[in-house]
């Protein structure tokens, strides 16, 4: 068996050897992850919960955890799940991983679609199941949205969308997720859409694909799922809390796979989280702050102001020259965007990840406008 090497693997090949820039401070923005301290009442319900280490965790997680999720879906997004719609998961990564593989073990040549540029999990699913591949290719003529029109479409047995997107974060509105929802039952596929950047927006609310469902009157979420996560929304991210919630029939069956997996999540790590589930204030501080961040991206290089996740996803004309000069000149990092697609999709973009505070933000940008500024770009 085969994986592809993950993007942060080839971006140090890429930038083995070359010597940065020592006069500037070394500046990481090639990976989604906070660089904000997780909240305290975070911190201290995990801590004051430490004693349940003695005690083995459920695989289908604890009822107070699967209730504070429920109720932050219907508090976002207006839908009311009940408790065979939604399992609690330790983190969106490992589902991502395992529930392509639960969902086509019997199918003999199965094909799963996946948006391309992709979260790379997509990619390592694929090749666990033996599955047929379906890019589902993300360009700027496209505006970096999925063709519903595509004609093999109707072969998939599995389609994983990803809105908000990383790394081009561009979003589907209410009645382009209407469509997509149709398309499931029309051609019956499962339809899964990775929703972890829900919560990091500017200023218009992202739409699920759960309100989608509803809005079509599939009130039963038939082939409709979503994942979500706790990672990005409560820059918490080794808490590991997700979940996945949507068709109740598949999740039933996947619950019973689940608890071969041995996926569970260790009981102070579901406190705490649960607390972060059930609180809205500290997501809005944290929001404010990526907010302001892509303004200034959108300031100071120029970029069209995206409306969702933190990423800046910058076009250039080399983007592996682009990472090697930029690392060299002024000790910045930021990720090719070719790492991240198949089949030349991310190529001439980088992907830059907006994750510090607003003051250290503007300098790097300015930064990068004055080395664009030097090497002609």
């Amino acid at each position: 068996m085969k994986f592809e090497k993950y993007p942060f693997e080839k971006l140090n090949e890429l930038l083995k050897g070359v010597v940065p820039n020592s006069a500037y401070e070394p500046v990481v923005l090639t990976i989604g992850e906070p660089q904000f301290e997780t909240p305290g009442f975070i911190q201290d319900e995990l801590k004051s919960n430490s004693s349940l280490l003695n005690k083995y965790p459920k695989s289908a997680g604890e009822s107070w955890l699967k209730e504070a999720q429920i109720s932050f879906v219907k508090r976002r997004f207006g839908v009311e799940l009940n408790n065979q719609e939604l399992i609690p998961t330790f983190g969106t990564r490992e589902v991502l991983f395992n529930f392509p593989q639960f969902l086509l073990f019997d199918k003999k040549e199965p094909l799963i679609a996946y948006t391309n540029p992709f979260y790379q999990i997509y990619e390592g699913a694929a090749r666990m199941c033996r599955a047929r591949v379906l890019h589902l290719n993300l360009t700027k003529k496209n505006g970096f949205k999925p063709d519903l029109s595509e004609p093999r479409l109707k072969e998939a047995d599995l389609v994983i969308l990803n809105f908000p997107n990383n790394p081009t974060s561009s979003t589907l509105s209410l009645e382009e997720l209407k469509e997509w929802a149709k398309l499931a039952l029309e051609y019956d596929f499962v339809l899964l859409n990775d929703e972890c950047y829900s919560e990091i927006y500017v200023d218009k609310k992202p739409p699920s694909l759960l309100e989608a469902s509803l809005e079509i009157g599939n009130e039963s979420f038939k082939n409709i799922l979503v994942i979500n996560s706790i990672s990005k929304r409560s820059s918490a991210p080794g808490l590991r809390s997700g979940f996945i919630a949507g068709d109740s029939k598949i999740l039933e069956e996947y619950m019973k796979y689940r608890t071969y997996v041995g996926a569970a999540i260790p009981l102070p790590l579901q406190r705490a989280s649960a607390k972060a589930w059930q609180d809205e204030l500290h997501v809005k501080r944290s929001r404010e702050i990526y907010a302001k961040n892509l303004s200034l991206a959108s300031e100071i290089l120029g970029v069209k102001m995206p409306e969702a996740t933190f990423y800046v996803w910058l076009e250039v004309k080399d983007e592996l020259e682009f990472t090697k000069k930029l690392y060299e000149k002024k000790n910045i990092k930021v990720l090719p965007g070719s790492f991240l697609g198949r089949e030349g999709m991310g190529s001439a973009y980088v992907r830059i990840a907006l994750v510090e505070n607003s003051e250290k933000t503007e300098k790097v940008l300015n930064l990068i406008r004055e080395f664009m500024k030097e090497e002609g770009y």
